[in-house]
C-alpha cells in the first residue's frame, strides 16, 4: 500500500467534525482495503491521510465523494530536494493551510541545517504542527506548542528566506495572549 494526502473541496465542515470525517471515510472504503488515519479540516478543502493500493486510487476518490469532490492527490514519500526547494515547498503548503505538508517539507530542510538555523526551522515546524492539530480539533494541543516553538526561534534574526520570523513570533504572542489559534501566511 502507498500513503497518500487527499484533498476533498471543503463543502462546510470544521475542524469539530474531524473525527466524524474520518468515520465517515473508514466507512465509505471499508470494504477496499484503505486505511484513512486522520481528517485535517482546512478553509477549502478537507485532507485526509490515507494508505491504499495505488490501481485503487480512482474507486476510493469515487466513493469518498459524498464528503467532497476531489481537488488534489499527493503521494507521500522521502523525496530528495534541496534546502530552497524544501523552503519554498514548506511555504506554499503552509500558506495554503497544509499544514502536515509544511511540516513535512520543513522537516527536510532541518535535516539539512546546522546550530541556530536548526532550531530556528525547528519553530517554523513546531507552528505548522500546531496548525495541523488545531485542524483536527485539537486546539488545547496547538496552543500548547506554541510556547516550545516561540522558544525555538528564540532571537534568531528577523527574516529566513523570505519569512518574516519577527512577524511569527509576534503572531505567537498574539495567539497566547488571547488563548486561540489563528491561522496567518508566513
Amino acid at each position: 500500500m502507498e500513503r497518500y494526502m487527499l484533498h476533498l473541496m471543503n463543502k462546510g465542515y470544521s475542524p469539530k467534525n474531524s473525527r466524524e470525517i474520518v468515520h465517515l471515510a473508514r466507512d465509505l472504503c471499508a470494504d477496499m482495503g484503505a486505511s484513512v488515519r486522520v481528517a485535517r479540516i482546512a478553509s477549502n478543502f478537507v485532507e485526509l491521510d490515507v494508505s491504499i493500493d495505488q490501481d485503487k486510487m480512482d474507486n476510493l476518490v469515487e466513493r469518498l465523494s459524498p464528503i467532497g469532490t476531489l481537488d488534489n492527490v499527493r503521494h507521500v514519500f522521502e523525496e530528495e530536494i534541496t534546502k530552497e526547494k524544501g523552503i519554498e515547498d514548506g511555504i506554499f503548503y503552509f500558506n495554503n493551510e497544509r499544514f502536515w505538508e509544511s511540516h513535512e517539507a520543513f522537516e527536510g530542510v532541518w535535516k539539512k541545517c546546522v546550530g541556530r538555523e536548526k532550531e530556528l526551522v525547528q519553530g517554523i515546524i513546531l507552528l505548522a504542527v500546531a496548525f495541523a492539530h488545531a485542524q483536527k480539533d485539537e486546539d488545547s494541543i496547538g496552543i500548547g506548542m506554541l510556547q516550545r516553538a516561540l522558544d525555538k526561534l528564540g532571537d534568531s534574526p528577523a527574516t529566513y528566506s523570505t519569512i518574516d520570523v519577527d512577524r511569527i513570533r509576534k503572531k505567537i504572542k498574539e495567539m497566547q495572549s488571547e488563548n486561540k489559534l489563528t491561522i496567518f501566511e508566513i
